[in-house]
C-alpha cells in the first residue's frame, strides 16, 4: 500500500502532483490526513478530502510513504505519531519513503539520510544530519527519495513513478504531460 499523509498547512502542488502520477501509472494511492477530520487544508488555502483519517489506516504501508512539504505542514508531520508509525512501517517492508521541499527534515532529524546524498528546499539542510546535501531537483539514494519543491514535483513524481513501474512508465507519463525539460529527463531516466 502506498500512503501519502496530508497535514494542515500542506504544499498543496508537491502532494497532489504526485499523488496524480502515481494514479495515472495504476498505483493505489490512499491519502491520509493525520487528523481525526478527512478535510485538510493546505498551505494556500486549498481544502482536500483526504481518503481517509490516521484512525482508519489499516492495511500496511509496505510500498511507499509520500511526506509533502509546506508550512507549517511539514512540522505538523515531523509532530505526529503517525509519520514515525509509518515511516518504520515501510522500512521494516522493504519500501520506499519520498519527501519533498522541507520535508526531508522529517528524515534528517531521524537520522535517516546519514551517509546518504539528499536535496530540500533551501534552507533546510542543516536538519538533514549527516547526509550529503546535493545541488540538484530530485535524488534518490537507497530507500529514500527527495526533492527540492514545488517546482520539481512533476519530476519527483515521475522518480517515484521510476522506481515502482519502470523507467518507460515514468517516460510515457512526462510525454502525455508534455513534460519538456529534456535534461533533467535524461538525469533521471538515462
Amino acid at each position: 500500500m502506498i500512503y501519502l499523509l496530508l497535514a494542515d498547512g500542506f504544499e498543496e502542488v508537491e502532494a497532489l502532483t504526485p499523488l496524480d502520477l502515481l494514479r495515472r501509472a495504476g498505483k493505489e494511492v490512499r491519502t491520509v490526513s493525520i487528523t481525526a477530520s478527512r478535510t485538510v487544508c493546505g498551505a494556500h488555502g486549498i481544502s482536500v478530502l483526504a481518503d481517509m483519517t490516521a484512525e482508519e489506516v489499516s492495511l500496511p504501508c509496505d510500498e511507499l510513504l509520500i511526506l509533502p512539504g509546506g508550512m507549517p505542514g511539514t512540522t505538523n508531520l515531523d509532530a505526529s505519531p503517525l509519520t514515525d508509525r509509518l515511516i518504520k512501517e515501510v522500512l521494516s517492508h522493504g519500501g520506499r519513503v519520498g519527501a519533498i521541499c522541507a520535508a526531508p527534515l522529517i528524515l534528517g532529524k531521524r537520522g535517516l539520510l546519514a551517509g546518504r546524498r539528499a536535496v530540500c528546499y533551501p534552507g533546510f539542510e542543516d536538519a538533514l544530519k549527516g547526509a550529503t546535501v546535493l545541488d540538484t531537483s530530485v535524488v534518490t539514494d537507497g530507500a529514500f527519495t527527495t526533492a527540492t519543491g514545488a517546482g520539481v514535483a512533476v519530476l519527483f513524481g515521475a522518480e517515484l513513478v521510476s522506481l515502482l513501474c519502470g523507467k518507460d512508465a515514468a517516460k510515457s507519463l512526462l510525454r502525455a504531460f508534455r513534460y519538456t525539460d529534456l535534461q533533467n529527463e535524461r538525469e533521471l531516466f538515462l
